[in-house]
């Protein structure tokens, strides 16, 4: 068996000027040579990643199949199914992971950890074994020297192994960090040359990168650290909804605090107003944005670590939740060569996301692009994108008034706040462009009535709005174990399910929950929204100024699904749960 990192120092080429195998084994260790050869055969990997790949080997001794997730040379299923092909072994999902740990009197929790194993099943034609890394034939032959039996090896995705192998053996390695935390902590004074002594300790740059790696496992978008009386609680939103992980004693606030602050290059010795930052980590090979917002509490500071993967997030319709017929309502607003089109609702309803996903769908080589936005949440190639800084005066209007000089054909505002702001993107419609904004209002038609308080002519409303889209965010319902099931007639009849259904009885869905959801039963988000097109009826009841309720019925005569009636269709469909669009809209 050869040994594991074997390197040499150069990669060699065949002479046809491709990767051979022979080349490769100089490199590493012949399973990890095979499979190299394997991916470069089939065009998953080039020999300049592979050559970096096996150079990182060289400096941090680490396994060929790690190194290649971490640099995020290959999309880590990609990467499972890859060795399932080249080993003619099966991959073996999560559901499938024991429940409880096996031959754990046998096999250590260190080795299993190190290996990246873990025991699945013991029977009469061996061991089986899940392997993030089935080339360890080292790893494989001490376990069945350890246990006495053949070795049956499977595939398992890295990310599944972490969370079973935290499930079933622990993680004791932020409490082994805890600890050192305290042992540093206790005594010490609250200056700063103190503070940025306790940052720069190792447990606690790990700690916190172990957080926002845990944080990013989860498919979590914040990070909340917040100081209370007896505790520093750490709390992960996901899928809209705040999860506690787990709590630090109390005198660790000031430390981690500090570290956060180093990384966001925020003044480690103000802790009496608010501040704001952000920084980039590279985890599991892909960089990752991090935006910090920290305010002072009575208890010390409370931060929120925003979590930006822009490989995580699909800015497109359809992973937004526009389904065909509300697609198309929505774009014939979208594609409009002037005007403005708004998009409402609070915060957190996915506003930005939708109006990136119009970004992209406009963008071509012939368009000028221009957005002000506080913050960038995502950069786009393509588009040029400026940053509001109220404390030097660039605010949404005078970022504006520049943009105008730019001649571009599409402007994104990031938010219509104030009088000023909104007469400026009604003069940019007027003159030629098509202006996306924001506002924040209940639904479609209330958002005429907030134009109007604000103090926007009615005439200047109905010549440049082409129409509005309002949007809730909803938890989205685990495919893999919903329940289906026939709600009570009266229930049905009270929430008016027949009128969207069709039919007396409907079919809807409840969360039960699983290993692919981690219990939850709900797996990501998506929006129910109605979308409000500025006809000439509606623009004659804006300049007689009609209530939004009157609004709102004629667009309903019209047409218009309101955002009601679209949640309870998704709920029919089995992508959501009644329970999560009553939360968020009222019956109409």
């Amino acid at each position: 068996m050869l040994a594991r990192g074997r390197v040499a120092p150069m990669m060699a080429r065949g002479t046809s000027g491709g990767i051979t195998r022979m080349a490769i084994e100089t490199a590493l260790s012949r399973a990890e040579a095979g499979f190299a050869a394997f991916m470069a055969g089939r065009g998953a990997l080039s020999e300049a990643q592979i050559d970096r790949a096996r150079r990182v080997q060289a400096e941090t001794g680490e396994r060929f199949v790690a190194i290649l997730s971490q640099l995020g040379l290959v999309a880590e299923r990609e990467l499972s199914a890859a060795l399932a092909e080249h080993l003619d072994i099966p991959t073996i999902p999560a559901v499938e992971l024991p429940e409880t740990a096996l031959l754990a009197d046998v096999l250590s929790r260190k080795f299993l950890k190190e290996a990246r194993a873990i025991p699945v099943a013991e029977g009469r034609d061996g061991v089986v074994l899940a392997m993030a890394d089935p080339l360890d034939d080292e790893a494989a032959n001490a376990v069945a020297y350890a246990v006495g039996a053949p070795v049956l090896r499977r595939v398992v995705a890295a990310s599944d192994f972490a969370k079973a192998f935290a499930r079933l053996y622990g993680d004791p390695a932020a409490e082994r960090m805890l600890e050192r935390l305290d042992d540093n902590a206790e005594g010490r004074a609250d200056d700063v040359e103190r503070l940025q002594d306790l940052s720069s300790d190792a447990p606690v740059i790990r700690l916190v990168n172990l957080w926002i790696e845990g944080a990013i496992a989860a498919r979590a978008s914040d990070i909340h650290i917040e100081a209370a009386e007896s505790a520093v609680k750490l709390r992960y939103r996901i899928d809209g909804n705040l999860r506690e992980i787990e709590e630090l004693p109390s005198h660790l606030a000031a430390s981690v605090a500090s570290r956060v602050k180093i990384m966001a290059r925020l003044n480690i010795a103000e802790r009496r107003l608010p501040q704001d930052g952000k920084f980039r980590l590279a985890i599991r090979g892909r960089d990752v944005d991090v935006r910090v917002s920290i305010i002072p509490t009575v208890h010390g500071e409370s931060i929120v670590l925003r979590i930006l993967d822009r490989s995580q997030v699909r800015l497109d319709f359809a992973s937004l939740g526009y389904d065909a017929q509300m697609l198309q309502r929505y774009l014939s607003m979208l594609e409009r060569p002037h005007g403005i089109l708004l998009v409402t609702g609070p915060t957190g309803s996915g506003k930005t996301t939708t109006l990136y996903a119009s970004l992209l769908r406009l963008k071509t080589p012939e368009t000028k692009i221009l957005t002000v936005e506080d913050p960038i949440e995502y950069q786009i190639d393509g588009i040029n994108q400026t940053q509001v800084h109220p404390q030097i005066g660039l605010d949404f209007a005078g970022a504006l008034r520049s943009f105008l000089r730019h001649d571009p054909d599409i402007i994104l505002v990031g938010e219509i706040r104030d009088l000023e702001t909104a007469r400026i993107a009604v003069q940019s419609a007027l003159t030629g462009h098509l202006v996306l904004s924001t506002l924040h209002t209940n639904d479609a038609a209330s958002s005429i009535t907030r134009l109007i308080d604000m103090g926007v002519e009615d005439y200047l409303i109905t010549a440049t709005v082409v129409g509005i889209a309002a949007q809730r965010l909803v938890r989205q319902l685990c495919p893999h174990c919903r329940v289906a099931y026939t709600p009570e007639p009266e229930t049905a009849r009270a929430l008016r399910l027949e009128r969207v259904a069709g039919v007396v009885t409907p079919t809807l869905y409840r969360a039960k929950g699983c290993a692919e959801c981690n219990g939850s039963g709900f797996r990501g988000r998506l929006a129910v929204a109605e979308i409000l097109p500025m006809s000439e009826a509606v623009r004659g009841l804006v300049m007689r100024k009609a209530p939004a309720q009157e609004v709102l019925a004629l667009a309903q005569a019209e047409g218009m699904e309101t955002m009601y009636e679209n949640g309870l269709r998704k709920c029919l469909d089995g992508l959501t749960t009644i329970d999560e669009v009553l939360q968020v809209t009222a019956i109409s």
